[in-house]
């Protein structure tokens, strides 16, 4: 299969690292023009010339807004005028200081579930009621929704993080829904555990603080807290990626209103 969306506009957000830098390099590969977000400037230059290295294509360039805002996204729609292909990847699963810290649902303030809400869910509402209009009226378009398999297996520990992915799955049905027919496919995406740059993070210091390998951490990762895991490991943020370029493609016409598991297995579920 080649897919190939020359001529089409992907808007990536949070796609200085991790999934969205995965996701945006692939779109690249196919031969469209994409436009990646992130909050510091210098970090998103140094994001559009590796994206640029690596994917062999200069269609590439970057906006800095920090999309958890209203402020932010303004500054970002006055420098995109519209969109064939939007994919909401950014999300935050970490503090306000940087740091994961599963929390019991009966700590975790007001700022933080707002804090979580506002990135995980406003930003995606936001972007979509901008750029979703002018899909519409050219009668093609693909949004992409990055929720998690947190969204159907609610983390003990980050029910505030569980639940707003949650959200996204209902907020891509029901635009899925007002979009029916015109030629917009709206779907989203579950990713399991990935070897992202932060949960990676995550995991080098665990493994320091309890002088073991990171290979170690793994295996009682998925042995004792994720068992339903079927391929065992963490996924690559590349796999992520392939699921979220194809949806994106012409070849996922078919495919709207559905969330799409990349997950690995971790969802003890058929269906």
């Amino acid at each position: 299969m080649k897919i190939d969306l020359s001529h089409k506009t992907a808007i990536v957000t949070g796609s200085t690292s991790g999934i969205g830098f995965a996701i945006a390099k692939g779109l690249l590969e196919t031969g469209a023009d994409v436009v990646i977000n992130g909050r510091t400037p210098d970090r998103l230059t140094a994001a559009v010339d590796k994206l640029a290295e690596e994917s062999g294509s200069d269609h590439v360039r970057g906006v800095a807004a920090d999309l958890t805002t209203a402020v932010g996204f303004e500054q970002f729609s006055d420098e995109v005028e519209s969109a064939d292909i939007l994919i909401n990847n950014l999300g935050v699963y970490r503090n306000a200081h940087g740091i994961y810290e599963p929390k019991s649902f009966f700590d975790v303030a007001d700022e933080e579930w707002e804090r979580f809400f506002q990135a995980n869910v406003m930003s995606a509402v936001r972007m979509s009621r901008r750029y979703v209009p002018g899909m519409v009226d050219q009668e093609w378009g693909r949004v992409v929704f990055v929720s998690s398999e947190s969204a159907l297996v609610i983390p003990q520990k980050m029910v505030h993080y569980g639940a707003s992915k949650t959200m996204l799955l209902g907020v891509a049905r029901g635009l899925a829904e007002n979009v029916a027919g015109s030629g917009v496919t709206v779907n989203s995406i579950l990713p399991g555990p990935t070897a992202s740059e932060g949960v990676m993070r995550t995991v080098n210091e665990r493994a320091e603080a309890r002088d073991i390998t990171v290979e170690q951490i793994e295996e009682t990762y998925f042995s004792q807290t994720r068992p339903a895991s079927l391929i065992k490991r963490f996924q690559s943020v590349e796999e992520i990626a392939s699921m979220a370029v194809f949806i994106a493609s012409h070849q996922a016409s078919g495919i709207t209103g559905a969330a799409l598991r990349v997950e690995g297995g971790v969802v003890p579920s058929a269906v």
